[in-house]
């Protein structure tokens, strides 16, 4: 059986757009073509396009999605059982919060005053994270969605904090593989997703109620903030003399929330097909170099070997969404810019 793109998106719950999009950036290309030059798409296409979306309701962008995709796949079936334990995670949460209500109406109804701290303090996390997410996005979220996730981040929590109640430095080895950790939490979190990020952040800055819960205090946020830059800074030394290091050691961070907002905008760009000479990707581009200049200089010397850094050391991208795709994309908007100047 092949179905036309107009079929499948309304099968699927797709746009065509989005089925066109797959297309072009190589991530579901159909497996036919009629004799008019139309899209036909067969079992095969279908399975495909299953994997895909699961992978989008797990986090991962298209970028990363055609990465998993490109290698050796696990079986569909065992896909499938992710999503299924995904699927009982969650009805797991509704039937616990229709269990504390059912409670409640029980004691109400037999005009009892019915206890409510924990059913009001599970309330109002949920009314919390509502204020800065969707309920799609929710779903996607894996710091709340997912109970390992949740377990592991506040035993890192713990970590530092005792780390600190130990008179730990951020210049301390020990506290740099903390932030390091801290890094790698954030991105597997956040699904990846730089925006989710800056709403997390803003969650934290804004719900002092979230604070006292998670245990994120200033101090311990300002802690892993200063041993992720001076772990960071070590790598640099190994790249760059004493007088760029100088200049990195008086710049590096200090706009390290002014990147994410702008690593989602260009990912975006990316994930909608956006062309690099559009003006609002050529301006995402300026603001790049902006923000790369403040640390880096303007010498392309001390840029060369910044990059060589970047590519080799894994480390100084952990946590920050930023891959090669990205890299490139900026590359060729920098690249239309520079040959418009001309």
């Amino acid at each position: 059986m092949l179905l036309t793109v107009g079929e499948l998106a309304k099968r699927c719950g797709l746009t065509v757009r989005a089925l066109h999009h797959y297309d072009t950036i190589a991530l579901l290309v159909p497996s036919v073509r009629s004799a008019a030059g139309y899209r036909l798409y067969d079992r095969a296409n279908i399975e495909r396009l299953h994997r895909i979306q699961a992978l989008r309701q797990m986090g991962l962008s298209l970028t990363d999605i055609g990465t998993a995709l490109s290698g050796p796949q696990a079986p569909l079936a065992e896909v499938v059982d992710r999503q299924i334990a995904r699927l009982d995670r969650e009805l797991a949460q509704a039937a616990k919060l229709r269990q504390q209500l059912v409670a409640m109406r029980t004691q109400l109804v037999a005009g009892q005053s019915p206890d409510l701290a924990d059913w009001l303090e599970t309330l109002e996390l949920m009314n919390m994270y509502e204020k800065y997410f969707s309920p799609e996005e929710l779903k996607n979220l894996p710091l709340h969605t997912d109970p390992d996730v949740l377990a592991e981040w506040n035993a890192l929590i713990t970590a530092v904090q005792s780390a600190m109640d130990h008179g730990s430095t951020p210049d301390d080895a020990d506290a740099q593989i903390l932030a390091l950790r801290w890094m790698a939490m954030v991105e597997r979190g956040t699904g990846n997703n730089p925006a989710f990020l800056m709403r997390l952040h803003a969650m934290n800055e804004n719900e002092p109620a979230l604070r006292e819960r998670s245990g994120i205090t200033p101090e311990l946020e300002r802690f892993v903030e200063q041993a992720m830059v001076s772990g960071r800074l070590a790598i640099f030394e190994r790249y760059l003399d004493a007088q760029e290091m100088e200049r990195m050691r008086a710049n590096y961070g200090k706009q390290m929330y002014a990147w994410p907002a702008l690593i989602a905008e260009l990912r975006k760009a990316i994930d909608e097909n956006a062309a690099v000479d559009d003006p609002h990707v050529q301006q995402m581009a300026r603001r790049w170099m902006e923000l790369f200049r403040a640390y880096a200089g303007d010498d392309p010397a001390t840029h060369a070997r910044i990059r060589e850094a970047y590519t080799k050391e894994p480390d100084l991208r952990s946590g920050s969404s930023v891959d090669d795709v990205l890299q490139g994309f900026v590359r060729e908007a920098l690249a239309s810019l520079a040959r418009k100047a001309y």
